[in-house]
């Protein structure tokens, strides 16, 4: 009864520990955030002062409405709003199909291709960035959405792996079902293991979403006029313009740009972490 009593209690202080930490860990990251809003909301007087301001006394909200309203923010996220849903839709139309055709199809060279789009990943896009604007250049696509958009449409080497090692886990009897009944390649594809692959499709759309709405260096090198910036270059152009000297309004406008994202993890975290989690069962 004792040992019992002990283990109990040992557990009990283990999982009071681990918890501790976690708690710990969650306030060191929220930390940042906390600070973006605290300083969103102060006057300008409490920017600098020593110990800090942690809560702004009085609440400026109309910090916002004069952050946003400073440079033509409002355009610049319908911009980022644009990019990222074509890029997301050209993800979600291009990456599934090469998976699928690794998974499940049998063709010559199968092997020696998919470790041809895995050694790309290995490849730094800085290395690729002067022939690829050499290229896009001699388009005509400079500043146009055309170059930040159109290589989504191409698939992305990570998203083939990630989505491939997936469609691997789904049983094949399924697929073999699907054949009997009449299903073709692509009426397996489309009625089988697209509808099967929601969770791994979700983190696709997810991450997708996140690097297009995120994206620095892109728009700044194919996108010169100020009315076809993104939201990360527009804040930029305010650093440019105002410096540190109206701080509160820079972290205003940054605090409305990453909301998108928040927003999203928040309400796509279980698709997120599931599609992560199964992704990688099957090799």
């Amino acid at each position: 009864m004792a040992i019992t009593l002990g283990k109990r209690a040992g557990k009990n202080l283990t999982d009071a520990s681990t918890y501790a930490l976690l708690v710990f860990v969650g306030f060191l990251i929220l930390l940042p955030l906390y600070w973006m809003v605290s300083t969103s909301l102060k006057d300008p007087s409490e920017l600098f002062l020593i110990p800090p301001v942690w809560i702004p006394n009085p609440l400026r909200w109309e910090n916002y409405r004069e952050a946003l309203t400073t440079l033509p923010f409002g355009r610049f996220a319908l911009n980022t709003s644009i990019i990222t849903v074509v890029s997301v839709i050209g993800q979600l139309l291009s990456s599934p199909l090469v998976a699928y055709s690794f998974a499940r199809l049998r063709f010559r060279g199968k092997k020696g291709l998919f470790m041809l789009i895995l050694a790309t990943m290995m490849l730094p896009a800085q290395v690729t960035m002067i022939p690829v604007f050499i290229m896009f250049k001699s388009f005509g696509w400079l500043d146009t959405f055309i170059p930040l958009t159109l290589p989504n449409f191409f698939g992305s080497a990570y998203f083939i792996f990630l989505l491939r090692q997936f469609m691997l886990t789904i049983p094949s009897e399924i697929g073999d079902a699907a054949k009997i009944d009449g299903c073709g390649y692509f009426g397996t594809f489309s009625r089988i293991f697209m509808p099967l692959s929601k969770a791994a499709l979700a983190t696709v759309a997810i991450f997708t979403f996140t690097w297009s709405w995120n994206d620095f260096m892109g728009p700044v090198i194919y996108l010169n006029t100020r009315e076809k910036w993104t939201l990360a270059v527009g804040l930029r152009g305010f650093i440019a313009s105002y410096g540190t000297t109206r701080f509160h309004l820079l972290m205003a406008a940054s605090l409305v740009t990453v909301l998108p994202c928040v927003v999203l993890y928040f309400f796509a975290q279980r698709f997120f972490i599931q599609g992560i989690v199964i992704t990688g069962i099957k090799g």
